[in-house]
């Protein structure tokens, strides 16, 4: 079954992470109808919805990292609250646009990654492999991440 519903949850620290589910949410909408764009700021793990929110719509974690491999500060609460609110997660598919720079080798991505775990030991499944952008590549992150996530809605719709 398609999904009718994309949510775009966004941490970022310099704006980046925020293009690239801009550009998504722009270019995308003949893909799934309704694309909601938020930041990470202030929400919970309600911002999922019900079992049956969850069966039509697919999220799409997109993520900066921070520091030493953390998530950014506008998604640390977000990311404590899914632990210290656990629900049952296991109606939710998602995906996922790490944001990172490879010169951090041990930490490279890590906010994106760290998202991934989260999520999957709630019960959700991912869908596809994880995008992986490097800031050290010279490619913008909303261009490849809009091509990448143009082929995941298009793999994921068709499935």
């Amino acid at each position: 079954m398609p999904f009718s519903e994309l949510l775009i949850l966004v941490g970022t620290t310099t704006g980046n992470a925020e293009y690239t589910a801009q550009a998504i949410e722009l270019d995308c909408a003949d893909l799934v109808p309704g694309i909601q764009v938020l930041r990470m700021d202030a929400q919970g793990p309600d911002v999922f919805g019900t079992p049956q929110d969850m069966a039509r719509r697919l999220v799409l974690i997109c993520c900066s990292t921070y520091g030493s491999g953390d998530v950014p500060d506008n998604a640390q609460a977000f990311y404590a609250r899914l632990d210290e609110e656990p629900r049952d997660l296991s109606s939710l598919r998602y995906g996922v646009i790490a944001l990172g720079d490879a010169s951090y080798v041990n930490t490279f991505a890590g906010g994106g990654k760290r998202f991934d775990e989260r999520l999957s030991g709630l019960g959700a499944t991912r869908l596809g492999e994880i995008f992986i952008h490097d800031a050290t590549s010279g490619d913008a992150p909303e261009e490849t991440g809009l091509a990448w996530a143009r082929q995941w809605l298009q793999e994921v719709q068709n499935a």
